[in-house]
């Protein structure tokens, strides 16, 4: 049976969306962001326990305080009558760091992993990718160069070192999310398409993630032995997670691979072995959590005799295994 109210908040959810990335206004722009976010909380909130009405009201809080800070520096920008190059520049920093707060990016990003925990796979899946649209979007108008290294560098390191000592797949996947935000600050200084295509990729690569975790309910680390998984769903649930982490030659490392080229062509050398060391942390606690089940895990079975469906694995693999056949198009 269609649930006819999660219809019409996804509908309103993706419209106010839609609305934030196409307004030509700053008012459009604010209007879509609280359609965004007034349809999202009963989303999160809909399960009827404590956690789930945490949960709501933390994003309604952080989201909130986000959306008034944009307003009074929309608000503020038309009332100046004299307009100088220090109130200008003092306007458009603080609407990016309202966007910071919305976005959960550093150092507004002590709400993003607690509230990660207190949701279920598939709004964590929503608040992890279609939620970072409407402000990216946004911030793309704003950002300049030296506003984009200092977001660019706290992103990826607090991305990586917050990620190390966690024990909840849900707060390692929120970490994760917070890291690749820095790749995306980053691709947002060369062009608009190119921090879609990595969003666009990113998304793909967490759906498949949240699919397995989802499908096995598993939430902690120690959650994923006792699930005891077969041998190809170990290798192909560690494959996504390689992936993830931007390992070559899995599909992954292809948006990282597109920065990486950029930043070159650009000669900042310096910021991107910086941002490639903090890619091999992330690297280190997902092969933490895929360690253990690889190793402990010596059975063997056949393919045909998995729980899951065949032709979602078959799709897992061909999906990201997808990287070379680019690579040799390209060439």
């Amino acid at each position: 049976m269609l649930n006819s109210s999660k219809l019409l908040f996804v509908t309103m959810m993706v419209g106010g969306t839609i609305l934030t990335v196409s307004s030509d206004n700053m008012l459009g722009m604010w209007m879509g962001l609280e359609i965004n976010m007034i349809s999202f909380i009963p989303l999160i909130s809909k399960s009827n326990n404590q956690m789930a009405s945490e949960s709501g009201m933390i994003y309604f809080l952080v989201q909130s305080m986000g959306s008034i800070l944009l307003l009074i520096m929309i608000l503020s920008n038309s009332l100046i009558m004299v307009s100088s190059n220090f109130t200008n520049l003092l306007i458009i920093n603080l609407i990016i760091f309202s966007m910071m707060i919305k976005l959960g990016a550093p150092p507004f990003h002590f709400w993003f992993p607690n509230m990660m925990q207190k949701m279920n796979w598939m709004n964590s899946f929503i608040l992890m990718t279609w939620q970072k649209l409407a402000p990216l979007s946004i911030l793309s108008k704003f950002m300049n160069n030296n506003m984009i290294m200092m977001l660019t560098m706290m992103a990826v390191i607090v991305g990586a070192i917050g990620g190390l000592n966690q024990t909840s797949l849900q707060k390692i996947m929120a970490y994760s999310s917070i890291n690749h935000l820095g790749w995306m600050f980053m691709a947002m200084k060369f062009s608009d398409q190119l921090w879609m295509i990595y969003l666009l990729l990113y998304s793909i690569m967490v759906a498949i993630m949240v699919m397995v975790f989802n499908y096995y309910s598993m939430f902690m680390i120690n959650q994923i032995m006792m699930n005891s998984l077969s041998l190809s769903e170990s290798g192909l649930m560690g494959m996504s997670m390689l992936s993830l982490g931007g390992l070559p030659p899995f599909i992954g490392f292809l948006p990282k691979w597109m920065v990486i080229q950029m930043m070159m062509n650009s000669e900042l050398y310096s910021v991107i072995i910086i941002m490639i060391m903090m890619s091999l942390l992330t690297l280190f606690y997902y092969i933490r959590v895929i360690s253990t089940m690889l190793m402990i895990n010596s059975s063997s079975h056949k393919w045909n005799s998995m729980k899951t469906n065949n032709f979602f694995m078959n799709k897992m693999l061909t999906i990201n295994l997808i990287l070379p056949l680019i690579s040799l198009v390209n060439y």
